[in-house]
């Protein structure tokens, strides 16, 4: 009776191993031991090595492929350790760094023109200057801590050792993510704060060809000249591009798959994370390395821009110089929240 048992179950289990479900190893060949049969090796692992699929346990078709050979070019691009992206990136603030410096020596800080007239127009209002400090600081908290994590095993573990690049790294992603909504918010309320007066005009292009007035002579410009402008522009595109890839980099699992699927028809999220982290980094590098110069040129460089920022108010001389266009419009009274000291 018990060898008669044991002979039906052994039976039922074959039977269960062969297919359970119908079709569903109907793509491999029959053989000994549920081997492949009469596949070599050498063809297993070409489908392997091509993205040929199996059967997952998951839910997701992704996971039914056990080698993804189109992600080995982002390995290789993004190697921590000095891959092109981090060379790259090095390499774009080094140049910005160095072209600054040649500025600095050769054009030296940019004075205001006839000096100071000793009387003082608002400019900035208190709403605005709040604004644009509190983005400034988060910013700069956001840059710091995204430069740690791109350029840590490069430049940070050779000068403090791995033990403190880890502990810096951690602290930075916990800070980037953390931090990363307030970033977008912050845009977005930047956005409507600063857009008066950052629409392109045709001034601009005055503006544009008399070099800005950096190398001497007077470029009119409104409100905002074209360099402002194209600052304002640059945080609000590549700072959406910032919110919205870093979302995305922050819950994969939730937003990759619906993403892939209307964009690319596919439901394979790690070409979408992928295209986003590469597109997270250029952001970041063109907005970093365009606000090195205006930081440079909004403190030191330009002489009486950054009390404009402090108590909002700026000297006759200056707004006549470097925003004529806007002080004729305004009277030579400007605009801000009163009287200034």
């Amino acid at each position: 009776m018990i060898v008669l048992a044991a002979v039906a179950l052994h039976t039922a289990v074959h039977a269960a191993a062969a297919d359970p479900v119908p079709g569903r190893f109907s793509q491999f060949e029959a053989g000994p031991e549920n081997t492949l049969g009469t596949k070599s090796d050498a063809d297993i692992w070409r489908e392997l090595r091509h993205g040929s699929g199996g059967l997952p346990s998951s839910a997701r078709p992704e996971d039914a492929v056990l080698i993804h050979s189109d992600g080995w070019w982002w390995a290789e691009l993004r190697t921590p350790a000095g891959g092109p992206v981090v060379r790259l990136a090095a390499a774009v603030f080094i140049a910005v760094l160095a072209a600054l410096a040649v500025f600095a020596l050769l054009r030296g800080r940019i004075r205001i023109e006839g000096g100071r007239s000793g009387r003082r127009i608002p400019r900035h209002t208190l709403a605005r200057r709040v604004v644009h400090w509190t983005m400034a600081g988060v910013f700069i908290l956001m840059a710091v801590t995204g430069l740690a994590i791109l350029f840590g095993r490069p430049f940070l573990i050779p000068l403090f050792g791995k033990t403190a690049n880890s502990v810096i790294a951690t602290a930075s992603m916990q800070a980037h993510n953390l931090f990363g909504p307030i970033f977008i918010v912050l845009v977005l309320v930047m956005f409507v704060t600063f857009l008066r007066g950052n629409w392109p005009q045709w001034v601009d292009v005055k503006w544009l060809l008399k070099g800005g007035g950096f190398f001497g002579g007077r470029a009119p410009a409104g409100r905002y000249n074209l360099g402002e402008k194209l600052w304002f522009w640059t945080v609000v595109i590549a700072g959406l591009a910032l919110g919205a890839t870093g979302s995305l980099l922050l819950f994969p699992d939730d937003l990759g798959p619906e993403l892939a699927q209307r964009i690319a028809g596919v439901a394979d999220q790690r070409h979408v994370t992928t295209w986003a982290e590469l597109i997270h980094v250029g952001a970041a590098v063109v907005i970093i390395a365009y606000a090195l110069g205006h930081i440079y040129l909004g403190s030191w460089g330009t002489e009486g821009t950054l009390e404009g920022m402090i108590d909002g108010c700026v000297d006759e001389n200056w707004a006549r110089s470097h925003h004529e266009l806007w002080f004729e419009a305004t009277g030579g009274k400007g605009e801000g929240d009163g009287p200034c000291p």
